[in-house]
């Protein structure tokens, strides 16, 4: 059995991944009540504002100084999945297209060829604690579409289906599981393509209960993260959350949860297999094509930022909502 475990590691910030994935960050804080002002009804002293990553009464600011999260940043030559369990996330961009989300919804962004965008995480209730859980994931592109038009898209959380087992329940945000087929992802992405075989699941297992994880194909890479909970057993070895292992995905594999409901995250996939030349938010196949992709940027701001701040969030009142770059605009 053990010889279907490629290695057990430490899960950091960010978390450890393969190709076709080049990054994931898991967000726990425990923000409190907001001020009406979308921003923590808390002082504030005391933190390092604009680089608050240290957790401090239970949350941090990250790059916001008012209202918690990451002001106008450039991307190129990659994709980011930014799934919010818990909470909100308000997205703005150099498009023009802008949204709320959260609660379960799940935004899917191809930088292409480049693009700005904010993610602020606005504490809309006043009366009660704002927790957010997310998981941001970069999937990485190939080099025939690192220069892609940029595309933003949202997978709603109705629309994701959710399987109930008897022991567990299994959200299909990328892929498949057992025929259960996700919405389709951004045109241009890896993982349109079925036989890149990529898969993104979020799975429950309750207490003593087991779950199966399907096979997958015998080039892909699988990796579990094991998050939250007390213990999970795989393939003869006892694992402890806040840990990823690396399986053999071409054969079937049970997952028991020990002592309390386990929640994992499964990333999945066929490797691109290209040289990987990246710095910050620049992913690209080459020094020279990095280099290129830092000097555009300087001298186009990839089409500039057309909102009043670089912390733009949207109103307190404002439900969920995506407002795309040609004006269609979705309500929630």
């Amino acid at each position: 059995m053990k010889n279907e475990i490629k290695s057990i590691f430490k899960l950091g910030f960010p978390w450890q991944t393969q190709d076709p994935f080049l990054f994931c960050v898991y967000h726990l804080d425990h923000y409190p009540k907001g001020n009406g002002e979308l921003g923590p009804d808390d002082s504030l002293k005391g933190r390092n504002l604009g680089n608050d990553f240290q957790i401090k009464d239970g949350y941090r600011m990250y790059h916001g100084t008012t209202v918690p999260g990451f002001p106008a940043h450039p991307h190129r030559g990659f994709e980011t999945i930014t799934v919010v369990n818990k909470g909100f996330c308000d997205h703005s961009d150099s498009l023009g297209a802008a949204g709320r989300f959260g609660e379960g919804d799940v935004q899917w962004m191809t930088a292409g060829s480049g693009v700005q965008h904010s993610e602020m995480f606005p504490l809309l209730h006043t009366d009660k604690e704002n927790t957010l859980e997310l998981f941001q994931i970069w999937l990485n592109l190939p080099a025939k579409s690192k220069f892609v038009d940029p595309h933003f898209k949202m997978l709603w959380h109705e629309e994701i289906p959710v399987i109930n087992l008897k022991n567990a329940r299994i959200k299909v945000i990328a892929g498949e599981f057992n025929s259960e087929k996700a919405p389709d992802p951004a045109p241009d992405s890896w993982a349109i393509d079925k036989d890149n075989d990529v898969a993104i699941w979020n799975i429950t297992i309750d207490e003593n209960g087991t779950i199966t994880l399907p096979k997958a194909e015998i080039n892909s890479h699988r990796t579990i993260y094991f998050y939250d909970g007390n213990t999970i057993e795989l393939l003869g070895e006892s694992v402890k959350p806040n840990h990823g292992v690396d399986i053999d995905p071409s054969k079937e594999v049970e997952i028991k949860a020990i002592g309390a409901n386990a929640h994992i995250l499964v990333l999945q996939g066929k490797p691109i297999g290209e040289p990987v030349a990246k710095y910050g938010p620049f992913v690209m196949n080459s020094d020279e094509e990095l280099q290129n992709a830092m000097n555009e940027f300087k001298t186009t701001q990839f089409g500039g930022w057309p909102w009043r701040h670089p912390d733009h969030t949207h109103d307190a009142t404002r439900g969920r909502f995506a407002k795309y770059p040609d004006g269609t605009l979705i309500e929630k």
